[in-house]
């Protein structure tokens, strides 16, 4: 008898661009842990979940294989990438390199408007605290970081952010698991906007150095606790 696969709590779509709805609620599951690292995306499983054929789930599967989301494996395939240590030091010195000369720019080019969006920021993070929803602490951690690089006001530099924004999203899905306190999130993002905003480099990257090195620490001692999933390990 052919097995059905269990639903994995995704929402029907809509007829209008399919294939980006399908690619969105499948990087929802996936930093939500619905769907884990190393586990198979079932393209049946999916399209019948989602209310469509299978045509959309697997072109959605190959835009988030491009992204760094899934890896395909020749007749076996979409999976669920699984990161190892050697991938979150390669995330993560990018990320500082990236983020180190984007707050600098960020504070030179810091107005009371961008001040008060990113203090914004940091009390919707602390609000998003007290909802248990750990997918929406991810997302407005992700936009407090993104913000500062739209400040810093470099396209391109904005741009190759946004190309790390699938793996970040991932990443600092993990880093929810440090804290016990979901407020101790937020509050680790302060004293890099106290340092933005006071203005001096070298106060700015040694803050930017300190947050995001301690991420790099943890999270890669989590991952490598992590154990493979038995279906991408046969």
């Amino acid at each position: 008898m052919r097995t059905i696969s269990p639903p994995v709590g995704l929402p029907a779509l809509n007829e209008t661009d399919l294939v980006g709805q399908v690619a969105r609620r499948l990087t929802e599951a996936i930093v939500q842990g619905r769907l884990p690292p190393g586990s198979k995306v079932v393209e049946a499983g999916i399209a019948r979940e989602l209310g469509v054929s299978r045509a959309p789930v697997r072109e959605a599967a190959r835009l988030l294989e491009q992204q760094g989301l899934l890896v395909a494996n020749p007749r076996r395939g979409f999976f669920v990438r699984q990161f190892a240590a050697d991938d979150i030091d390669e995330i993560y010195d990018l990320r500082l390199c990236v983020e180190r000369h984007a707050a600098v720019l960020a504070a030179r080019n810091l107005t009371p408007e961008t001040r008060d969006k990113l203090r914004r920021q940091i009390d919707v993070l602390h609000e998003t605290a007290d909802l248990d929803d750990p997918a929406r602490q991810v997302e407005e951690d992700y936009r407090f970081h993104r913000l500062i690089c739209e400040i810093a006001g470099n396209r391109r530099m904005l741009r190759l952010f946004d190309d790390l924004a699938s793996e970040l999203r991932m990443v600092i899905g993990l880093i929810g698991r440090l804290y016990d306190d979901p407020h101790e999130i937020a509050r680790t993002h302060e004293p890099v906007l106290a340092a933005i905003e006071a203005g001096h480099p070298e106060r700015i990257v040694a803050h930017v150095d300190y947050h995001i090195g301690h991420a790099w620490r943890e999270v890669g001692r989590l991952v490598r606790e992590i154990p493979p999933w038995p279906a991408a390990a046969k």
